[in-house]
């Protein structure tokens, strides 16, 4: 096993257990290194840290499997999977499909996981992960017994650590369309199609919050909508009306057969970028929801976001109803909290509102929350009511 030898720099992320070391903070490492090559880790003092897996390739050269010496690689990925797993088993009880691997929230870098009413969908994204396909699925289908495994993994993500991609099926069979249930409520997911892995599992806990505040009359818009769990959710709980905005043409379709499966009957569907859509919207609600795909996917973006979810905001609360709630969320790591709340603060500043911080909103328990890798922390959301 090759050596890679860490800069004094990163002493304080190797006290951190941190899963991730950049380009930069790589001191030494073999010239004859192989992208996704298993290493042995080392300080510049020559202190062993652990076991992880390098990429020349990628900003992100290093990703650690283990901060202790492992023998057998591949027992340690099956038993990481196996304890990923085994601790989903108990949302059984309210839901058919949940995140049944989770990345570095798993300490199995680079993979993703979603289980979909006995189907899954699976992402290897890096290539020490690609390294290691076998083994994941095998495992997989030893300790699932899946019906069968689509892969959709990140093209854009694989292109940066120099892998090709396929979405394909990988085993069994997986259908056209599955229909989930989360909470006593359908949704129709297509893993073939649609975004990322193909539901949006993250918000379930959310869902539900923000749906409990519904009263009978209220009139809900869900922006950036997807599937539209939200003003599903709001729908069934006794809302008389919502509308769904979207822009993708795959989630009006899924939005679609998703009000039929719930016998959803007072809504509209709205085919439109959020942005444009709010440009001429006079209609007002009780319930906004605003949540957008990621924003800042850089530190580099971040103000940019933060004028976007302004703009949504001041829109937002002129259409809000007063006692009216508005629910806005991010779910990119380099949008904190702290922001999200000045951000609101500043739209409210600018209409003359005043806002209640009603709930604080995070990811659901299956997307799990690692306090030595801060990037598992990336969703992030408020629900405020109109006073």
């Amino acid at each position: 096993m090759k050596k890679v030898v860490l800069k004094k720099t990163a002493e304080k992320k190797i006290k951190q257990l941190n899963q991730w070391f950049y380009r930069n903070e790589i001191k030494k490492c073999p010239l004859d290194i192989q992208k996704g090559e298993i290493v042995q880790v080392f300080t510049s003092s020559g202190q062993f840290v652990g076991t992880g897996y390098f990429n020349p390739l990628s900003k992100i050269s290093l990703r650690m499997l283990s901060f202790k010496k492992e023998k057998d690689i591949s027992s340690l990925i099956k038993r990481r999977i196996e304890e990923a797993f085994h601790r989903r088993k108990k949302l059984l009880k309210n839901t058919t499909a949940f995140r049944a691997v989770h990345s570095e929230g798993d300490l199995l870098p680079g993979l993703i996981v979603d289980y979909y009413d006995g189907y899954l969908s699976v992402q290897v994204n890096t290539a020490g992960m690609e390294n290691l396909r076998d083994t994941v699925i095998d495992t997989l289908i030893e300790q699932i017994n899946p019906k069968g495994i689509y892969d959709r993994s990140d093209q854009k993500v694989r292109t940066i650590e120099g892998l090709e991609t396929h979405n394909r099926l990988i085993y069994g069979e997986v259908p056209d369309s599955i229909v989930i249930n989360e909470n006593s409520i359908h949704f129709t997911v297509f893993l073939k199609e649609g975004q990322k892995t193909g539901f949006y599992l993250d918000q379930r806990k959310n869902r539900q919050i923000v749906s409990q505040y519904v009263e009978k009359g209220f009139r809900v818009l869900d922006l950036f909508s997807n599937a539209g769990g939200f003003g599903i959710y709001c729908y069934k709980r006794g809302a008389d009306y919502v509308k769904f905005v979207d822009v993708s043409s795959s989630a009006v379709k899924q939005l679609k057969e998703n009000c039929k499966l719930n016998s959803i009957e007072n809504f509209d569907i709205v085919q439109e970028d959020a942005f444009d859509f709010l440009k001429k919207e006079t209609q007002r609600y009780n319930i906004i929801i605003i949540d957008p795909p990621s924003f800042a996917k850089t530190k580099h973006e971040r103000e940019g976001a933060l004028r976007g979810f302004k703009y949504l905001l001041l829109k937002g609360l002129k259409l809000l109803e007063k006692d009216g709630y508005i629910a806005v969320f991010s779910c990119s790591f380099h949008i904190t909290m702290e922001d999200i709340i000045n951000v609101s603060l500043s739209a409210a500043q600018d209409t003359g509102d005043i806002l209640e911080i009603v709930e604080f909103m995070y990811q659901d328990l299956d997307h799990p929350v690692v306090l030595n890798m801060p990037n598992t922390l990336y969703l992030k959301g408020i629900l405020m009511r109109k006073l």
